[in-house]
């Protein structure tokens, strides 16, 4: 694995302290069965480790940046030790299959569907920060990317690197995604790929060789990332003018994309166009109840304004439906 992906696009998953659900004991118990530890040997002698979930019968899921610049593969669950007999993977999605053979795990449960809505509950179990057990973390959906004919999901549970490759699952126990990689920061962002992605990697064809084809997408140089990669470090920097010409460019390629309008809202409203911005904000609410970032924003647009009745509604409908925004605007108080 390459040191640099490491320095910009942390790659995996720490405990969230977001007071979502927490899912049934049993539940938990019964996926460990399905989870297994990635053990890597690089060309140069290094070792690595990453997370991994079964997927079909003698068929596991992981992160194909686990596996790169492998010279040696292999995979522990449980006391056991198994050696992979092929790979099928879709570098650019960074989706891999290992195949193994006489594999005795049960596997995952996968979300029929792609879909999956904003404030959603989820969980993850996977080694991270190379814990000797899978541990769980929970979060909630915070944002859904439109990408190659799907969504990357962005979580609020963190990642720290051990996880990779880890399930991401709804409520209902089902794969809806993979914990994939982090936005650099302290205040990063994580992401996992869909589902989708996923099965579609089982149709590949199989190769019994590691051998790196692509550039994953999170991983190709700044401007050829997706738009919605590209707006978080001058957000993060405060960066607004910068902000707001990257989201302009994205809500002109994809004009009604909620994530485009509502960072092209956030830069408007930090340049002090705030009417503009309160309007864009009131639109994606309108479209999508769900969106807690622009509520957030109203919220806050409210309270400058000291309109008390729009404020308290709107605060009362984050403590409901998000906790951590909730609790963010409860620090900005006067």
């Amino acid at each position: 694995m390459k040191k640099r992906h490491f320095s910009m696009w942390l790659l995996l998953a720490v405990f969230s302290q977001t007071a979502v659900a927490k899912p049934p004991p049993d539940m938990v118990y019964n996926l460990k069965g399905t989870i297994v530890k990635i053990h890597t040997t690089t060309k140069n002698g290094g070792r690595g480790t990453g997370s991994g979930f079964v997927v079909a019968d003698n068929l596991v899921a992981t992160n194909c940046h686990v596996l790169a610049n492998s010279s040696g593969i292999s995979m522990t669950s449980r006391g056991e030790s198994y050696a992979p007999v092929g790979l099928k993977a879709d570098w650019k999605h960074d989706v891999c299959l290992l195949r193994f053979e006489y594999l005795q795990l049960k596997p995952a449960p996968l979300a029929e569907s792609d879909q999956i809505e904003y404030g959603a509950d989820t969980f993850s179990v996977g080694f991270s920060g190379g814990s000797p057990k899978p541990l769980t973390t929970v979060g909630r959906v915070k944002a859904l990317y439109a990408f190659d004919d799907s969504y990357v999901i962005r979580t609020s549970a963190s990642f720290q690197m051990g996880a990779s490759g880890s399930p991401l699952l709804n409520a209902k126990g089902e794969v809806v995604g993979m914990s994939t990689f982090k936005s650099p920061g302290g205040n990063g962002y994580f992401y996992n790929v869909p589902v989708k992605w996923i099965k579609a990697a089982m149709t590949l064809p199989e190769t019994d060789k590691v051998v790196q084809t692509d550039t994953p997408f999170w991983d190709a140089p700044l401007e050829q990332r997706p738009y919605w990669m590209q707006v978080v470090l001058p957000m993060q920097a405060g960066k607004w003018e910068d902000l707001l010409t990257v989201a302009s460019a994205w809500q002109q390629s994809a004009p009604n994309d909620v994530e485009a309008n509502y960072y092209m809202a956030l830069a408007e409203q930090n340049l002090g166009k705030v009417m503009p911005a309160k309007a864009k904000f009131q639109q994606i609410l309108a479209r999508n109840p769900q969106h807690t970032a622009s509520m957030l924003a109203l919220a806050k647009i409210a309270q400058s304004q000291d309109n008390q009745s729009e404020y308290k509604n709107l605060s009362q409908q984050l403590s409901v439906l998000d906790d951590e925004a909730y609790a963010s605007l409860s620090e900005t108080k006067p």
